[in-house]
């Protein structure tokens, strides 16, 4: 075995890094999702690509991007690749501008375009390549579905789980046992993700809020970045009546395992346990307090000095 050959069978390989946004991240303010991405594509050194292609107005959302990681002091060489169908998706500059990528993003829209515009496509190819060098691999919204081998597709919303109320579709398989949801609070989704698992219980549910993103390292520990939460559910030992019950029908979930998990949170998503919590949000009446104590001192302290 020759050198080269022995020092690349041990080194280590690329820690491989999602990061799964639940929609309507922040754009304007702190940005705290948005900006982890930019940090983990290599700030000033990054080369993000922004993949528009689930958008109705992909012109705008890119625009919108683009202006959005420059002002968080992103490399200045911000790519757009968008593959508007599947002949597009074959594209060998698409795929060239994917493979000097250091970050990858897509937007949010409609994920059933993602699916059958760039899931099976070199586009898609060239997406598990940059994923499997180690390339931060981002999506918000129809972008953040995508990511699982199997995502939904469509679904009713709501609280109650109802049969075939939603529906599966196959996604890009960057990560595989979970099914991801998104804007899972703001539209009432606990509904149509737990249908889901209860027709596919060896799936776990993750169910992201918005401004809320899901970091998850090498398939397996995932951290919780944002001012939402992200919801865990595993039904692997629930009974339910998923086979006999009639279309539309309430489902029984009885014994499912949840997990509310807030920023600060890390979880390992193969022994579907927590692994730490750092509080991250301080209480909000020790704020108030802190607050008025620090006005009662200025007003003290400008009472106290002499006049001018």
């Amino acid at each position: 075995m020759s050198s080269s050959a022995a020092v690349e069978k041990g080194s280590r390989p690329p820690r491989r890094t999602l990061l799964i946004v639940g929609g309507a991240e922040d754009k304007l303010g702190r940005s705290v999702v948005l900006r982890r991405f930019v940090r983990l594509a290599g700030g000033r050194s990054s080369r993000i690509v922004v993949i528009p292609t689930a958008s109705a107005y992909s012109r705008e959302a890119s625009d919108l991007y683009r202006s959005t990681f420059t002002r968080l002091r992103a490399g200045a060489d911000i790519e757009i690749v968008h593959a508007s169908s599947r002949a597009a998706a074959q594209e060998p500059q698409l795929v060239a501008s994917l493979d000097r990528a250091t970050g990858i993003f897509m937007t949010g829209g409609s994920q059933l375009k993602l699916s059958q515009h760039i899931c099976g496509t070199p586009v898609g190819e060239a997406i598990h390549r940059a994923y499997r060098r180690g390339v931060v691999v981002a999506g918000t919204s129809a972008g953040a579905s995508i990511m699982s081998q199997f995502m939904i597709s469509l679904g009713d919303e709501g609280v109650t789980p109802r049969q075939r109320s939603s529906q599966l579709t196959a996604g890009l398989g960057l990560i595989g046992g979970i099914v991801v949801d998104q804007h899972f609070d703001q539209r009432g989704r606990y509904g149509r993700l737990m249908s889901i698992l209860a027709n596919s219980p060896q799936l776990i549910g993750i169910g992201i809020d918005e401004n809320t993103a899901a970091e998850i390292l090498d398939e397996r520990i995932m951290s919780v970045v944002g001012t939402g939460a992200i919801f865990v559910a595993d039904v692997r030992h629930a009974v339910t009546d998923a086979p006999e019950a009639r279309r539309g029908a309430p489902l029984l979930v009885s014994g499912a395992v949840v997990h509310t998990l807030p920023a600060g949170a890390a979880f390992d998503l193969q022994s579907v346990s927590l692994v730490r919590f750092v509080e991250q949000h301080p209480d909000i009446e020790v704020a108030v307090v802190a607050a008025k104590d620090r006005s009662r001192l200025a007003a003290r302290t400008a009472a106290a000095r002499p006049p001018a």
